[in-house]
Formats: structure tokens, sequence, C-alpha cells
């Protein structure tokens, strides 16, 4: 192939290369070695970030689009942070700061970072992945597009090799192919190394086998210009083929030796006296190492020339061969992976750089004449724009759609709502986008689909409804299709949701993403799910049937944990409806909250930040509920959204509290009945999250001690009216320690009564009976509460 760079702009490219591997290595030198630091190592992955800097400029600055997006290598940020620095897109100050409290991050994040991130990376694999993607929300977005559409981009990541340890990167192979993939690029640093050692031999291979089966254009580029150059000399086939077998560790080693064991070992190994041997004696030391460490990855003609050479949209994986810690004194070695230069050898590699002492920050202190480079940033496409997030504006609900049936569970009413919101022709009905790994008619998505269809770039017809074979699925695939059906693989969900997600701002289009899942295999997906929030995604993940209302089902399919993940993940506010008039106002509430957007201050009344928004996690059951006379008042559809309300109001002689989240509210209320013949004004919280109501508390708390002096969160208003003798007994099918809290935020005593071990299989009276939740252990925990209580008001000692 022909090279697309002319000389000039090579040497341009060249000296960028060298500004980018100083400062990236510089930044990480400065954190260690010069600026005041903790009590740990600061880190930062010289190496891992030398072996990709060939890369990165040839992209950034020759080879990208402005309409590209790119998932960064997580050892790579240095090289990414110094790249957005040379733009000006970074400043000084942060690259100074780096890994510092305030400063650049140790890995790209679109939140945390001011230069120009588009995707976060860190969690191993999943910055990879999400780029598949979101290349299928691209091509979904441009189905649907009535405008002018953008330019289509590539989706780009540029991935570790050991990465691709990562189960989820071969989920994401599977779901590609049967989307169709295109229009996305993967670039593996293919330096053979990973954080403990050095690759197995032949994995090459493999790599390129896996991706041929899924439909992948497969380039392996491991041959630089010089090494090319020599090949064709007289003596070249004998040193490209022992380029080709020396084993992955000793060409590390030896490119940590240098120019001289080089020469030792290849003289001893193929020289010939004759042509070999005068190609290898044709070389200094110095030429000699070059030569050999000239390898694909790290060749600017060889990478833009391959990337240029892309002339369709198939999805391509690029294999590019390369030297961990390329070009400075750590390449090659074995432990280099967490290695940090020592001072001697910074300042040596500073010498050879070029550049001097004292300006060290200077944007091109590696470069002797920057005003070619200057003039030639600034015909870069890839910034011509600046920078390139987009914003869509806000989708308005048309307000709650309530159900009028007296007996149905939260997950039926969930898609009964769905299809409600499917009969209309509005912005929000046409801007949902709904997913789920293969559970959509067992999570009640089935309505929806049969309206708005399965999504696929090209018209599939529904070959039980040609064949005139009775079906209640009625589903057609075609680019109109609003729902995208994924296999098992709670990884995809949470990927494709956080793709979907950021869809305003990747691509300018406003999605609302829905998706569903059996409520226990949230954990499967919990990595991504994390990952997601941790981009600032937007969507619904309804979590169905919880808890164990799937009681036939056994322990694999009850949900233990779930609400503490909802309470405790950042980004995602958590919900447990018992009635369907609650779950119509959250659901509701939630479209209008995952596309706010403001700054995040507290709000006074709830010290949430409600103004920040987020995503929303429903967990939702299978249990049918008798429903109560619907309410539709504003203090009701506050106190569901805020978190909780009172069913029964505490009096001043309230001995005896019953709260509940989720669909045990058929026996809290009716063991509140019963206990109220004995007891006077027993009170009933209903607690639709426990998330909000934490979540605000500790804020207000917290508020507090900064001198707020009235802060009072909702639970803390809420719970004021109780007599400071009042007992709370607390219920929920999950863990206790969901609601096990409340006790604390005025001083109440109190019991807990959840789940804490596996399920068995049963009826759900079974099973509640043998947690202890149904109606007979609530009465008999919140008497001897009382009894409790009593003794203890009367001095009287308990001993167990």
């Amino acid at each position: 192939m022909k090279s697309s760079l002319s000389q000039e702009n090579l040497q341009i490219l060249k000296d960028l290369e060298r500004q980018v591997l100083w400062h990236a290595c510089w930044m990480i030198h400065n954190a260690n070695h010069i600026r005041e630091k903790g009590e740990v190592k600061v880190g930062g992955h010289q190496a891992s970030s030398a072996s990709m800097v060939s890369i990165m400029t040839a992209l950034y600055f020759h080879s990208l689009k402005a309409e590209d997006r790119i998932a960064v290598k997580p050892h790579a940020s240095p090289v990414f942070h110094a790249i957005q620095f040379l733009m000006g897109n970074q400043s000084r100050e942060k690259l100074i700061n780096f890994r510092g409290f305030g400063g650049a991050q140790s890995y790209p994040s679109r939140t945390k970072d001011g230069d120009d991130v588009d995707f976060s990376t860190g969690s191993v694999g999943l910055g990879v992945a999400i780029t598949a993607f979101a290349s299928i929300i691209q091509d979904y977005i441009a189905a649907k597009s009535v405008s002018p559409p953008r330019p289509m981009g590539r989706m780009i990541a540029l991935v570790g090799d050991a990465e691709l340890d990562e189960g989820n990167i071969y989920e994401c192979l599977q779901e590609g192919w049967k989307h169709d993939l295109r229009n996305t690029w993967w670039i593996i640093d293919y330096n053979r190394q990973s954080l403990d050692g050095v690759v197995r031999e032949g994995l090459w291979q493999r790599i390129q086998a896996i991706f041929t089966a899924f439909g992948w254009d497969v380039k392996v580029l491991k041959y630089g210009a010089l090494q090319e150059a020599a090949f064709s000399e007289p003596g070249g086939i004998a040193l490209r083929d022992w380029i080709d077998h020396c084993p992955n560790q000793l060409y590390s080693a030896l490119a940590f030796q240098g120019g001289a064991a080089w020469r030792k070992r290849l003289t001893d190994e193929i020289g010939d006296q004759g042509e070999v041997t005068r190609l290898i004696d044709r070389r200094t030391d110095a030429e000699l190492s070059e030569l050999m460490n000239n390898l694909g990855g790290h060749c600017l003609e060889t990478l833009t020339t391959t990337f240029a050479s892309i002339d369709h949209d198939r999805p391509t994986v690029f294999l590019a061969y390369t030297i961990k810690g390329w070009g400075t004194p750590l390449a090659g070695h074995k432990d280099n992976h967490a290695g940090l230069m020592t001072k001697a050898q910074m300042e040596a590699f500073q010498n050879r750089i070029g550049v001097a002492a004292g300006e060290e920050w200077e944007e091109f202190g590696a470069i002797e004449d920057a005003s070619a480079v200057k003039t030639y940033l600034k015909t870069i496409p890839f910034f011509a724009k600046g920078t390139r997030r987009y914003t869509a504006a806000p989708i308005a609900s048309p307000g709650p759609f309530f159900l009028d049936d007296r007996e149905l569970s939260t997950q039926a009413g969930f898609g009964k709502i769905l299809d409600a919101i499917a009969r209309r022709d509005d912005d929000l009905s046409n801007r949902i986008v709904t997913t789920a790994p293969d559970v959509t008619v067992s999570t009640n998505l089935g309505p929806w689909v049969n309206r708005r269809g399965l999504f696929a770039r090209d018209a599939l017809s529904d070959t039980f409804q040609d064949e005139k074979v009775p079906s209640t699925q009625k589903w057609s695939f075609g680019p109109k299709g609003q729902h995208i059906e994924l296999g098992i693989a709670e990884m995809n969900l949470f990927l494709l949701l956080g793709a979907a997600g950021l869809s305003h701002s990747l691509f300018g289009e406003r999605l609302i993403p829905i998706g569903t899942v059996y409520d226990p295999f949230v954990a499967r997906g919990l990595d991504a799910l994390n990952y997601a929030c941790y981009q600032d995604a937007r969507f619904m993940i309804v979590g169905t049937p919880s808890g164990v209302t799937l009681a036939p089902e056994g322990g694999a399919h009850q949900s233990i944990g779930q609400q503490l993940i909802g309470m405790s993940q950042d980004g995602l506010a958590s919900f447990e409806p018992a009635y369907l008039d609650e779950l119509s106002v959250i659901m509701d509430w939630s479209f209008d909250y995952m596309q706010r957007e403001g700054k995040g201050a507290h709000d006074a009344r709830t010290w949430l930040r409600d103004e920040a928004g987020g995503s929303v996690y429903l967990r939702l059951t299978t249990r049918p509920l008798e429903q109560p006379v619907r309410r539709e008042s504003e203090a009701f559809r506050q106190g569901v959204v805020d978190g909780a309300y009172w069913l029964r109001e505490p009096q001043p002689n309230t001995s005896l509290v019953l709260a509940y989240q989720g669909c045990v509210a058929p026996e809290v209320l009716t063991a509140a009945g019963t206990l109220a013949e004995r007891h006077r004004d027993v009170a009933v919280l209903a607690v639709t999250s426990a998330d909000r109501l934490n979540a605000g508390w500790t804020a207000a708390q917290r508020a507090r001690r900064h001198g707020y002096a009235a802060a009072r969160s909702h639970v803390e208003n809420l719970l004021a009216p109780l007599p400071r003798h009042a007992h709370m007994t607390t219920v929920t099918d999950g863990h206790p320690a969901t609601l096990g809290w409340l006790g604390s935020v005025h001083g109440h005593a109190l019991t807990s009564l959840g789940v804490e071990h596996f399920g068995q299989t049963g009826t759900i009276a079974d099973l509640y009976a043998h947690f202890g939740i149904d109606t007979t252990s609530i009465i008999e925990a919140a008497e001897a509460a009382a009894r409790h209580s009593h003794r203890h008001a009367a001095g009287l000692t308990i001993v167990a």
C-alpha cells in the first residue's frame, strides 16, 4: 500500500509523536517523583502509554473525522491528555495535577475530565464493547431521522491486548454479528504483555480466527516501513523469518537490552558471513535497535496507510504489533506494566527527546521549530469543529397514565402503561427505545413490541405471521422498529443502555431507553451498569420479577440484595412501588428526570440533587395486588417521588409504626389492622424509594455539618411527628438492611424483617412464612417490640 503521507507531513507527525510521548511520560514522572503526594504510589503506566503513542498520533492528528468517537485504552490516558493539551483542550494545571484531586483523570472520564472524552474507560473491556453498541444506536437514529442525517462516524476502541481476556468482549461480538454491525473499528495494542507477564505464543492467530468468524475485516500491522524496506534487501527474507518465529518473551527482552543485544542474537542465529550478515553490519547498534523496534504499531507510515485503506463500513479490527514501553528505558521489560522511570532514567530520556531543562511543560518543548507543526494542527479534521459533544432538547411527558385495574402486579402494570404510551403518536412515544436480554415477553414488553416492532436496518418478515400460524407475538423487524432484542447477556443489556443513554451527547438525538431484566440478574451485568452510570448515561432499567415473588422458580430466580444495589449505585434513582398509581407517577417523573442536566444543586426541600438528573431503576414484581382507590393528589404524587408517604399517619399516642417497601403491602396492612385492635394509633409508612430517602437524609446531615442548620430531609420531616417511644418494624421482600437504617433518623427502636438467604421453591405464602415477612410474623415482631418497650419503660432488666 502506498503511503498517504507527504514527507513533510510525516516529519510533522513524528515531531508530534515525540512530543506526545514526552508529555505522557513527564506527567507521570511529575506525579510520582516531583509533586507532593500521599502515602501510596501514584502510578500512571508509562510503558502502557508509550506503546499507544504512535497509534494515537496517527489517529488524532491524521486519520480521524470529526464524527468519529473513540474509547481510549484506560492505561493510555496520559497520551490522550497530552494530545488534548497540544490542541488547547486540556490545561497545563490539570496535567501537573495528573491523578491528583481535580486533575486530569487516571483513566479518561466523560464526567470528570475537562477535555473531550467520548467514552469513559477504566473497567477493563467495557470501553471496548460499548463502541459496538454505540454503532448500533447510530444506525437506529439514522433509520429514524427525518431531518438531513449527520455524517456516519466510526466508533473506535483502542484495545489493550490483555483486555481480550474479558468475556464481555466475546458476548459483544456475537451480538454485533446478529445486528449486522458496521462502522466499528477496534485497534489492538498487541504489545504481548499484561500486568503479570507475557501473553501466550500464537494468540494473534486465535484473535484473527475469532474476528473473522464474526464477519470482521482483520488487518495485521506487524512490520513497519523500515522493516519492510530491510526485507527487500539481500538477506531480508531471513530477517523476516527470524522475526516471525521469535518468541514474544525473547523479542521483549531484546527490545529492553538494545542494539548490541540485537546484533549478537541475530548474528549468532542467522548470521551467514554473507548477505544476512552484511544487512546487520550495515547498521549501527542504534540503527539496528530502531529497525527491530519498527513494528507496525510504531510506524506512522504503516498506520496512516492502513487506516486510509479501509473503503467499507464492515467492522474492522487492527492487530497492531507494538513494544510495551516503546521509546523509553522501560521498553520490553517484563516488569514494566506498573514500572516507573527512575530520576536518572528520566534525565537520560529527557536529553534524548531533546527537552531543555525548565521547559518540561512547554507545549512544543520537544520540537525544534514548531511553526510548521502549529500550522498543521489547524488543519486536522478531528478537531476542526471544536469539542464534539452535542445537545438535544428534552422531550416532554404528557403526564402519568393511570390504570383502572382492580387487581394487577406492578410488572403487568408496567407493560400496560407502555402499551398505552405506544398507542400515542407523540414525541415521547417515538423517542422510547426498549431492549431486553431474551426476556421481552416474560417482562411484559410484548404489547409494546407488538405495536412498535423490532429494530433492524433492513426489513425482515415474521415467518409465523406469513404462514398464518396464530401467535400473540406480532413481531416484525425493520427500520421503524423501536425494540432492540438481545441475547441472554446482561452485560450487553447495560452496554446498550449506556450507549443509547448517551445518544443526545454522542449523536445529537434524544432517546428514552428502557431495558428490562429479571431482577436477580441485575447482578450479572453489574459491572456494565456501574460503567453506564459512571458515564452519566440516562436510561430506565426495570428489574422484574423481584424478591421471592417468583417463588416456584427457586433461589436462582429470586433477588435478595438488589435493593442495596439500587441504594448504593451512584447515578441511579431506585424505586420499588407496591401499587399501580405509584408506578404511574414514578414512570412519568422518570421520563423527565432522565433528561435533566442541571448543575446538581441540592433541593432545599429534600436535599436531593434532582436538578442533575440520572438513570432510574424500577424493582417490580409478578405478584398481583388488590389496588387501593386511585390517588392523584399533588401531595400523594410528591410523596411517591420523594420516596415515602404515610398511609396511616402517626398520632401523639402512636407506639407502633409499620414501614414497608414493595409488594409486602397487603401483609403489612392486614397486620396493622390486627395490631390496631390492641394498640392505639398504629401508623403505616409506605416507602417507594429507600434509595431517595437515604440519599436525602445523608445529604441533609452533611449540610448541617457545614453550617446549614435548617437542613431537613424528606424522611426526617416524615418521622418528626413520631413520639420518641414509638417502635418501628420494617418489612420488605429483600434484604432487611434496605429499611433497617430508618430507626437512626430520630433514634427510634426498630426491628427489620426481610430476606437474607437464598430462597426455595414453593408458593409466595410458603416463602413469606419461611422468611418471616408474612402477616403473622409481622404481628409477632411488632408485639415483641411493644412488650420490650413496655418493660424497658417500667425500668425492668431484660435477660436474654
